[in-house]
């Protein structure tokens, strides 16, 4: 059920992934270059995560804005899914920045290739810097909005990834020992891997409509034929989501002969609300046996 702060508080939302975006793009450009005139492998990668986060966050800012349109006849669920195809396209492109991190860090494994420390540790100091501010400027969000959560996920990410390339950059200053670049570049590629896999995966579910990991449809016709009496038996359940945060189900009820249809479908929507968050259900009501079974018997 919508709340009347909703709407201020996602507006505050949206403006806060605005400003991390621009900063974390912004940062992203001149870390790329450092990475270039530095010849860190590290700092690249870095900025290759920083690439990725910064669209996640054009994403996510995208998606609250995208999410307001109404729908219409061709779109009767509205735009809300188009967050989750732009989720499966940037976690496919983050795997491919991550073959692109592994390919050439053993081709400098095999290669050595001469890093200027001082320039790449002042970068990276820079790069934590600007990551702690876009962190804490998200942090500060609303904590129970999914969207918002993910961008943060994403920008806590950087922050590895620049510890990382600070750590990477001491090392050479002390030791001068320059394979440590490309293996620290590897733990960073390892990291938007981890990431990448579990966005593909989670999109890709919810794109062929699966069934949301939560929820157990054997315990949830148990516990509806429960706390419903009337309903003596409930099958053909279908439940899958429109995007993670709004699950959609329809099934179909038989219930005992006399109760009232309406009251029936009043408390099972209650039930499945309260107990399960499921907000919009569509409920066949039967009274004696399955329709659809009877018309595919039909000759």
């Amino acid at each position: 059920m919508a709340h009347d702060h909703e709407p201020r508080e996602n507006a505050g939302n949206e403006r806060r992934v605005f400003l991390a975006m621009l900063l974390t793009g912004g940062f992203m450009v001149a870390e790329a270059i450092g990475g270039i005139l530095s010849g860190s492998l590290a700092l690249l990668a870095d900025a290759g995560h920083m690439l990725t986060d910064a669209a996640s966050l054009a994403l996510a800012w995208a998606a609250f804005r995208i999410a307001r349109r109404p729908h219409d006849a061709k779109r009767t669920y509205g735009y809300h899914r188009f967050q989750v195809l732009a989720a499966f396209v940037n976690g496919v492109a983050l795997i491919a920045i991550v073959g692109w991190i592994a390919i050439e860090a053993v081709r400098r494994l095999l290669e050595p290739v001469e890093v200027l420390g001082g320039l790449m540790l002042t970068i990276a100091v820079l790069g934590l810097l600007v990551n702690i501010a876009a962190f804490a400027m998200l942090h500060g969000g609303d904590r129970e909005n999914l969207n918002l959560q993910g961008a943060a996920l994403h920008v806590l990410g950087d922050l590895v990834g620049s510890i990382a390339a600070i750590v990477a950059a001491i090392v050479i200053l002390w030791t001068g020992w320059m394979p440590i670049d490309p293996l620290l570049s590897i733990l960073v590629a390892l990291l938007i891997l981890r990431s990448a896999w579990f966005l593909v995966r989670r999109s890709a579910h919810i794109l062929l409509e699966g069934t949301p990991d939560w929820l157990d449809i054997e315990e949830l016709r148990a516990e509806l034929t429960a706390a419903v009496p009337e309903v003596q038996e409930v099958h053909h359940v279908h439940a899958w989501l429109l995007t993670s945060e709004r699950p959609l189900m329809t099934m179909h009820a038989r219930v005992r002969e006399g109760a009232n249809h309406h009251e029936v479908l009043i408390a099972i929507g209650r039930f499945l609300d309260v107990r399960f968050g499921i907000g919009h259900a569509t409920v066949q009501i039967e009274a004696s046996g399955c329709a659809d079974d009877a018309l595919r018997g039909a000759p």
